[in-house]
């Protein structure tokens, strides 16, 4: 069974949003792995969509400051690597909001092709149209690459499975 605390907690850090995606709450991209309770503190434990994630420190720091602000001054932030966090782990709700965004979400369930870095081409987010083209792998952070549609001719990032 849930505390009441835990509930609470849980409820808190859910609302934090991505900062480098403002559209996402971590909950939403799935680095939200668990909210427990040990010897009376509370702990949140987050893993980063890569290894090298700049935005990981401010949202631990924005982790905490949710916790505070529901009550649990105790809390800690617990950052793990393992398991890897993967695309997979990204909610439907996370996949429409970055739709709506203007980002291509990536495929549902990741395939082996992403392990040889074959992207299936996501379909634009502006038109729907699939007649898309990657034009850098890298994108306006490591987790997206940069594509465009040849229907509409706009440009868009698209989250990289992984």
């Amino acid at each position: 069974m849930v505390s009441e605390r835990v509930r609470r907690a849980r409820e808190a850090v859910s609302t934090v949003v991505d900062p480098e995606i403002p559209v996402l709450t971590i909950a939403d991209l799935g680095v939200l792995r668990d909210v427990t309770e040990q010897d009376g503190t509370v702990e949140v434990t987050i893993t980063p969509t890569y290894s090298g994630c700049p935005a990981m420190s401010v949202i631990a720091l924005e982790v905490e400051l949710a916790l505070a602000h529901a009550g649990i001054e105790d809390g800690r932030v617990r950052t793990v690597l393992a398991p890897a966090w993967t695309t997979d782990w990204l909610t439907a709700e996370g996949r429409r909001k970055l739709a709506e965004f203007g980002i291509a979400p990536p495929e549902a369930t990741s395939s082996r092709r992403a392990l040889f870095g074959e992207p299936a081409a996501p379909p634009c987010p502006r038109c729907g149209s699939g007649d898309t083209e990657q034009i850098s792998a890298f994108g306006s952070t490591a987790c997206k690459a940069l594509w465009r549609c040849r229907t509409c001719r706009e440009p868009f990032d698209a989250f990289k499975c992984h």
